[in-house]
């Protein structure tokens, strides 16, 4: 598939009816695009040789903003009905680096052994960020650019639980949840408040249609803590973020890797989650997954990332039509990959999925 054969055509976003279909409300309506992060290694080409964009890489203000442009664009022209923006406050933490394999950029890791917060006096020393310093231009500059029709799908760039283990280390935390729960509350809470300052701003954004953020609570056969402890030290303040978003009349989205089973009927009932995304085939299917739990809230995603890095154009295809066909005809379904787009996805493979469902779209 060579880019200078893919066809455009005129986009037409529709916010109100991407939640539509997600809600229940507009029954019989084509599952819409959605996606969680694209990486921009598959981006850049697409902007540049596609579309004809020059790439900017944001270095200052003038240059984020030509990034910003070119972020908008992206979501437009792929015909999705909204952007997915992130960022997280300053929070230091112990990083390893490598060579990314899929691209020329490098890719990070927290550390899992070493935390910046193992003590009370690391807690007492550890540089908090303030909320009232954080820079939310990238965030007002796209609410205010937006294609008329789009809406914007924001978020804290990390989740409670994801931050607790950055800071404590997660086996710091295995440790400290038995050890000295005290801290892990303190932690906890610190995060949480500096996370509910942090929502207040972005939910009065006028074109925000839902609060989509990712907290990686799982791994292939459970929860990366007790499930009791997710009740105890996390979901509250997931909660929190919901009410806050449904107080606006937005939607609350949520994206979390790994084996949620135990701790889904928390995330329906008392979290109130709105939507769940992220699947691996080899945990459960997506369409397994909604016929356990689509009729309460949307599900979104679900192309296996194995599928989108190692399948054919073919093998691609096949499984977007099945999806289509079957979580797709029972509605409150939206179509993406089962996780994100990485660096390592084939360009044609992103590609092939995105002209299944929609076709390419032009300005």
């Amino acid at each position: 598939m060579k880019l200078n054969n893919i066809p455009l055509r005129q986009p037409k976003p529709y916010a109100e009816r991407f939640i539509g279909i997600l809600t229940g409300r507009a029954e019989g309506s084509k599952p819409p695009l959605v996606e969680y992060l694209v990486d921009d290694t598959l981006m850049k080409p697409i902007l540049r040789d596609l579309l004809e964009r020059p790439w900017v890489d944001p270095v200052d203000r003038s240059t984020l903003e030509s990034y910003l442009d070119n972020f908008i664009c992206f979501w437009h022209r792929m015909g999705y009905d909204f952007v997915r923006f992130e960022t997280s406050l300053p929070f230091p933490m112990h990083r390893l680096i490598t060579k990314d394999t899929g691209s020329d950029k490098q890719r990070g890791w927290v550390d899992e052994h070493q935390g910046m917060i193992t003590t009370w006096e690391e807690f007492e020393k550890y540089p908090w960020p303030e909320v009232e310093k954080m820079d939310f231009f990238p965030y007002e500059y796209i609410n205010s650019h937006l294609p008329e029709g789009m809406g914007l799908m924001t978020c804290h760039a990390g989740g409670i639980y994801e931050h607790l283990s950055y800071l404590m280390s997660y086996e710091g935390l295995a440790f400290a949840l038995f050890d000295n729960p005290e801290l892990v509350r303190a932690v906890t809470d610190r995060l949480g408040e500096l996370f509910t300052g942090f929502y207040r701003h972005l939910v009065e954004l006028d074109r925000v249609v839902a609060i989509f953020p990712g907290d990686d609570m799982g791994f292939r056969s459970g929860t990366l803590i007790a499930p009791q402890s997710l009740r105890e030290y996390c979901l509250p303040w997931h909660q929190r973020f919901a009410e806050m978003a449904h107080q606006k009349g937005l939607r609350y989205f949520l994206h979390s890797c790994g084996c949620l089973e135990s701790i889904m009927e928390d995330l329906i009932e008392t979290v109130k989650i709105d939507g769940k995304h992220s699947y691996e085939d080899a945990i459960i299917p997506v369409e397994k997954f909604q016929e356990k739990y689509g009729s309460r809230i949307a599900i979104l995603g679900g192309v296996d990332v194995n599928t989108l890095s190692s399948g054919t154009l073919e093998e691609v295809r096949q499984r977007v039509r099945f999806l289509l066909e079957t979580c797709g005809a029972k509605g409150r379904y939206a179509l993406g990959s089962g996780n994100s787009i990485p660096s390592y996805v084939p360009l044609e493979n992103y590609l092939t999925m995105v002209d299944e469902v929609v076709g390419f779209q032009g300005c």
